[in-house]
C-alpha cells in the first residue's frame, strides 16, 4: 500500500438539503471524552436527538470534532448507511469529497439517479447542499495498486472489492482513500475513514438536481442563478 499527501485548499462535497445539520456538535464540550454523557443528558429533555445526532460511540473520542460546521463532519460518521458505500461496508463511516465540484456533483447525481430509477419517482427535484472545507493529510493511494486490483477497486458496478480494500485499510489504520472519480473523467475524490482527517467545511452553495423520470440533465446552481446542463 502506497501513502499519498493529499493537500486540497478546497474539497467540494453535496448532500441532500433535507438533512439539516445537527446544531448539537456545534454546541458541544471541547472535551470530546465527555460527549456520551452530555448527549445522554440532552436526550433527558429531547429524545429525538438520538435520531439527530447518530450514534456517537462510533467515534472514538480521539477523532471527534466540534465547533461550528463540525456536523458537516461528524455526521457521516454517526449516521452510517446499512447499505454501504464505495469504500464502507456499512459498519463504519465514510466522508466522500472531490477537489473540484463538478466531480462531487457527477458522483452525487449518479447515486440520486440510481435511488430515484429504484423508487420509481416521477418527474421531481431534489435540494442539495454544498459544502468545502480544507484535505492536508495522508490518504492511501488506489492510484499506486497494481493494475488489476485497481481495476477491480474502481469498478462502476460492483463495490465487492472496493469495500474490502476500505475495511482492509481503515483497519490497518488509515485515515482514508485517495482515487480517480468513476463518475467523472479526470476527476479526483477522497474518502476519509476519520473526522480528524479533514478540515471542517462551511455551507458554500444550493443546488437543485432536476429528475426528468429517466435521468439528471440539469442541475440549477443558486449561487451562479441559472441552470447547469450535465
Amino acid at each position: 500500500m502506497t501513502i499519498r499527501r493529499v493537500e486540497w485548499p478546497q474539497a467540494w462535497r453535496v448532500i441532500a438539503s433535507r438533512y439539516p445539520p445537527i446544531d448539537l456538535f456545534e454546541r458541544l464540550s471541547l472535551d470530546p471524552a465527555a460527549w456520551d454523557a452530555l448527549i445522554a443528558l440532552e436526550q433527558l429533555t429531547n429524545p429525538r436527538i438520538r435520531t439527530q445526532i447518530g450514534e456517537i460511540s462510533l467515534v472514538p473520542p480521539a477523532e471527534r470534532v466540534s465547533g461550528p460546521g463540525a456536523s458537516y463532519v461528524m455526521a457521516p460518521f454517526t449516521h452510517v448507511n446499512p447499505k454501504g458505500s464505495r469504500f464502507g461496508d456499512g459498519r463504519f463511516g465514510v466522508y466522500y469529497a472531490a477537489v473540484e465540484l463538478i466531480t462531487a456533483i457527477r458522483e452525487t447525481v449518479h447515486h440520486f439517479e440510481a435511488f430515484a430509477r429504484d423508487s420509481r419517482d416521477p418527474p421531481r427535484r431534489e435540494d442539495m447542499r454544498v459544502v468545502v472545507g480544507s484535505v492536508a493529510n495522508h490518504f492511501d493511494d488506489v492510484t499506486a495498486e497494481p493494475a488489476p486490483m485497481r481495476a477491480q477497486i474502481l469498478d462502476p458496478d460492483s463495490y465487492a472489492a472496493s469495500r474490502d480494500y476500505g475495511r482492509r485499510v481503515r483497519d490497518a489504520g488509515s485515515n482514508g482513500v485517495f482515487y480517480p472519480s468513476v463518475r467523472h473523467a479526470g476527476g479526483w475524490c477522497i474518502g476519509a475513514f476519520k473526522p480528524r482527517a479533514l478540515g471542517v467545511p462551511r455551507q458554500e452553495r444550493h443546488l437543485q438536481y432536476h429528475w426528468n423520470g429517466v435521468w439528471v440533465a440539469r442541475y440549477f446552481d443558486f449561487h451562479l442563478d441559472e441552470w447547469m446542463e450535465l
